[in-house]
């Protein structure tokens, strides 16, 4: 395995300033980022939260693929929403809720082993890991006939 990179460029002070994100695979390559797109309504950029929300969707999900696929079920089918909520604590923010919620066609599986799949993918998923510091991770899981 390699690591994965990223990177930003900003220019300018505070709210004022405006970033750029690069990924090392051009999915974003100098992306608009600033204070109007994270805390206010400015839908021309991106920001740190709704990339993180992206990222932990995106494993999540593969962790769900892979898990149904080790149980012996094919997934047909797998829509992942992530929300991430920032909050003001203090001086600061920080991050104090993720909500994950999958709904998914795996046929021949039954709701309980659906959900303990789920259950475990969310445990297992790397994203989740690494965000163990958050303090509410949360998790709807819908199986779709």
């Amino acid at each position: 395995m390699t690591d994965k990179t990223a990177s930003v460029h900003w220019e300018g002070q505070g709210k004022k300033g405006v970033g750029k994100i690069s990924t090392q695979t051009d999915a974003l390559k100098s992306y608009p980022y600033g204070f109007g797109s994270r805390f206010e309504d400015d839908r021309r950029g991106t920001n740190p939260e709704e990339l993180l929300a992206a990222a932990h969707a995106a494993c999540f999900t593969m962790a769900f693929s892979f898990a149904c696929d080790a149980a012996g079920f094919a997934t047909a089918a797998i829509d992942t929403q992530a929300a991430v909520r920032l909050v003001k604590k203090g001086s600061g923010f920080l991050i104090d809720r993720i909500s994950l919620r999958l709904e998914a066609n795996v046929p021949g599986v039954d709701e309980p082993t659906f959900q303990k799949l789920a259950a475990g993918a969310k445990q297992d998923c790397p994203l989740s890991k690494a965000l163990a510091g958050v303090a509410e991770i949360t998790l709807t899981a819908v199986l779709r006939k």
